[in-house]
């Protein structure tokens, strides 16, 4: 497997396109649009909150059905969520839009909103964008990465990735991309992405394929606490790439699942180190813990904590903090098994063994939590298991992009 140029569109037979459509923001693209000629079979995750978006509940339908999917519309700026039928209405517009304009099914379009919740989308503008992006559909990594900036809400960067593998002697493409900065916390998937493959590859299979992949990457992240209402993973896959068909767990299979892997995983970090305000990756990994569940929730607690976050954007070694949120995690552990470290670029220090705190150096902890990416490292000496989870530190300007984002 090898990292290439692209995103959505580096895959066979994949297109994109954006546009200005003046949903909410002004001189800045806010609608994208991701296409395949070729039907593709389609798998996914979405929310788990009970609040869900008007397209969540569009999609959820398609995705989870028996007919193919040719694409996805995006917008950013208005999540259509709690809009009551009118909301339905805005998709089923939307996508009908695309039947009209590029004779494919109006259900075989899914549909994502991301912004403000409350809001009616404006479906004129909705349509007009649908019509204006559909002729400057292109396999062009341009305008894969260029679909990916039109998503961004609070978003400081676009994110996106490629990666290319071999099944069979076929040459096969992986590529995503994904939005998210605020309203970000563990339990699928609080964010919008999509991922395109031209694999072949029976539709059961992909979906428990992604379906455990999110388990250790978009679930591992958190940023503030909040489930979105709009949270949807989308992976379409067209066949192109002439593999032999996946219909069962093997080699291929195995191939397929470690490049899923690294792209879910890619990304899922890139949206946990641009959280709203934040100004550094906060990463915890806790190894030799007596389950794989017990592992994931204490990694999730630590980088979920709020005094814990703090702590890594004042860069204080407060170890106690972290501790104190495993604590309270719901895992059972006797603290006095327990081994903690600071790491980063910068050095590795320990500053907890087995129940007792240790004299560290207070300003080789400051280089190493000075650093861009921060990793709480905790060793529990009670089982095999392991996990990462992924946060960001919280900053005051957190507070001030939440406290008035909807102007």
């Amino acid at each position: 497997m090898k990292t290439i140029e692209g995103g959505v569109t580096a895959a066979k037979g994949f297109k994109a396109a954006s546009c200005e459509a003046g949903i909410k923001y002004q001189g800045r693209t806010d609608m994208a649009f991701v296409f395949s000629d070729k039907p593709c079979v389609s798998a996914g995750t979405f929310t788990s909150n009970q609040v869900k978006a008007a397209c969540v509940q569009w999609d959820m339908k398609l995705v989870h059905g028996d007919g193919p999917l040719h694409g996805v519309v995006i917008n950013s700026g208005i999540a259509n969520a709690c809009t009551g039928k009118e909301g339905f209405d805005a998709c089923e517009a939307t996508a009908k839009a695309v039947e009209e304009t590029l004779s494919v099914p109006f259900d075989s379009i899914a549909v994502a909103s991301t912004g403000v919740i409350g809001m009616q989308l404006p479906v004129d503008k909705l349509t007009a964008g649908v019509k204006k992006m559909a002729p400057d559909l292109s396999e062009s990594i341009e305008a894969g990465t260029a679909a990916s900036k039109a998503i961004m809400t609070t978003d400081t960067v676009n994110k996106e990735i490629a990666v290319s593998f071999d099944i069979g002697g076929k040459e096969v493409t992986l590529g995503g991309m994904s939005k998210g900065s605020g309203m970000i916390h563990p339990n699928m998937c609080t964010m919008l992405a999509f991922l395109t493959t031209d694999i072949s590859i029976e539709k059961k299979l992909m979906q428990e394929a992604i379906s455990e992949v999110v388990k250790d990457s978009f679930n591992m992240i958190t940023v503030d606490g909040d489930t979105s209402t709009n949270d949807t993973l989308i992976l379409m896959a067209n066949g192109e790439a002439g593999n032999e068909k996946i219909t069962g767990k093997g080699e291929a299979y195995d191939a397929f699942m470690e490049a899923l892997k690294f792209v879910c995983t890619f990304l899922a970090k890139k949206m946990a180190a641009d959280g709203e305000g934040a100004s550094k990756l906060f990463e915890a990994k806790v190894v030799n813990a007596k389950s794989k569940d017990d592992a994931r929730t204490l990694s999730r607690a630590i980088v979920g904590s709020n005094l814990s976050k703090a702590a890594i954007f004042g860069c204080d070694a407060n170890f106690g903090r972290f501790l104190c949120a495993m604590g309270y995690s719901g895992a059972e552990f006797d603290q006095n098994d327990v081994e903690l470290f600071f790491e980063s670029a910068n050095g590795r220090l320990q500053v907890f063994d087995k129940g007792t705190p240790l004299a560290f150096d207070e300003d080789e902890a400051l280089k190493i939590m000075k650093a861009d990416a921060v990793t709480v490292f905790v060793d529990m000496h009670e089982g095999s298991e392991e996990a990462t989870a992924w946060g960001c530190d919280l900053t005051y300007d957190y507070v001030k992009i939440n406290a008035d984002y909807r102007s």
